[in-house]
């Protein structure tokens, strides 16, 4: 298998080098920017095969915007973005891939904090192995 890119999009640095040695160890090669527009170039630059996008960074909602972004730019359009996030936890407010499928423009959904192995799982199975 050709090694696959994983942009991680998240400002908390702590989380994004937990998430960089669990997808290393399987073989991923990792990129990571620490805020919205930042991630969105490096998007465009690295053309990643798959993207971790949080929520909540400078705003609330910044990965939201950040998503519609990816979505509407016929460069980055494809990628398959895993949004994760304590929104749930911060918040109480929970997402329904199937439910809210038309309100998330993302590939799939997962609470913070997320198993390693079902980190591995997810991404692999989001890009089709």
């Amino acid at each position: 298998m050709q090694t696959k890119k994983v942009l991680i999009i998240d400002d908390d640095i702590d989380l994004v080098e937990a998430m960089r040695i669990t997808l290393e160890s399987a073989d991923f090669e990792v990129v990571d920017a620490q805020e919205g527009n930042k991630g969105i170039e490096k998007a465009k630059q690295e053309n990643p095969d798959i993207i971790i996008l949080d929520v909540m960074m400078e705003t609330q909602d910044e990965g939201f915007h950040v998503a519609y972004r990816l979505r509407s730019d016929p460069d980055t359009a494809d990628i398959p973005i895993l949004m994760l996030s304590a929104v749930n936890q911060e918040t109480g407010f929970g997402f329904d891939k199937e439910k809210d499928q038309d309100f998330l423009p993302v590939t799939e959904f997962l609470e913070k904090p997320i198993d390693p192995d079902m980190l591995i799982e997810t991404v692999k199975r989001s890009l089709g192995f």
